[in-house]
């Protein structure tokens, strides 16, 4: 069996954007900032529809932003 853990480049894409916080962030994706927070420490998996969300704001494919990382246990 194996587990899946996402990776985001949320973090440095914020600070290649005008050093964009976490509020502004999820302000423009309709979230919260601990959901933001919790995405780039790899705490929660976004849904699809927030992950495209996020993509957008960067001008990014969601492959860019998140990586599918397969860990086996």
């Amino acid at each position: 069996m194996s587990s899946y853990r996402i990776k985001t480049s949320i973090r440095s894409l914020r600070f290649e954007h005008n050093e964009m916080t976490q509020q502004e962030l999820a302000d423009k994706v309709k979230c919260t900032r601990q959901t933001i927070a919790a995405l780039e420490q790899g705490q929660y998996s976004p849904s699809l529809i927030l992950a495209h969300r996020i993509a957008k704001v960067f001008e990014k494919s969601t492959e860019e932003v998140f990586k599918i990382n397969d860990e086996a246990k």
